[in-house]
């Protein structure tokens, strides 16, 4: 598919590929359903109602592409999202895959069904050779609690790539947006797996939208 093919054709290239429209293409509620390992994938994670889906929905230009809700726990599989354009055939496959992880941390759900989450989300954690980096989302009004340290142990314990987004950044003013990025930026220096750029993002006002969008392509560009 002409220039669209390849992330690594430049900046151009990128800004097409996310003008493009995006489409859903399968939940996986277990490995076994997962799709063929083919294009790079960068994952979403993070607490529930930490606003993943409304941050995918404005990283890709579309309204309600992944489901957004009010209810912690609602995304319950891993959600496969490619730009649209690609038969899925060998040799003309999408160039990158975005995946929807299940939201951790919420309480209200059966306890077998956080576990069956959890267990799906770790395996695919440790044994996706496509998956190039994780983008961990925090709560701009809260930073980093103690289960976001967890996560990002397991993270850095599995050797995962990981860069931490910023969401809701605009609830915040400025000076303190300020000196959350510079203090989650001395949190992360000891972590091993952690990038070390923060990217702080609103997806209500579209900031960092476009410096998220830059660094998926550098991830995919580069692993």
């Amino acid at each position: 598919m002409s220039e669209n093919d390849a992330v690594t054709s430049g900046g151009r290239a990128g800004e097409k590929l996310f003008a493009r429209p995006w489409i859903f293409i399968r939940g996986v509620p277990a490995m076994k359903f997962l799709p063929p390992e083919g294009p790079s994938e960068v994952a979403f994670a993070g607490r529930s109602n930490v606003g993943k889906s409304s941050l995918i929905n404005a990283l890709v230009s579309r309204k309600g592409l992944a489901r957004t809700s009010n209810t912690p726990g609602r995304t319950q599989e891993l959600n496969y999202f490619v730009p649209e354009g690609y038969s899925g055939e060998k040799g003309d496959l999408p160039p990158m895959a975005l995946v929807d992880m299940p939201g951790y941390g919420f309480a209200k759900a059966p306890k077998a069904k956080v576990d069956a989450w959890t267990k799906l989300v770790f395996d695919y954690l440790r044994g996706r050779v496509t998956l190039k980096r994780v983008y961990l989302l925090i709560d701009a009004r809260h930073g980093i609690k103690t289960v976001d340290d967890e996560v990002m142990d397991l993270l850095d314990t599995a050797a995962i790539s990981y860069q931490v987004v910023l969401t809701k950044a605009d609830k915040i003013k400025p000076p303190a947006l300020a000196r959350l990025v510079e203090e989650t930026r001395q949190k992360l220096a000891k972590r091993p797996a952690a990038f070390p750029e923060i990217v702080a993002t609103s997806s209500e006002k579209g900031l960092g939208i476009d410096d998220l969008r830059a660094a998926v392509l550098r991830a995919v560009d580069h692993g």
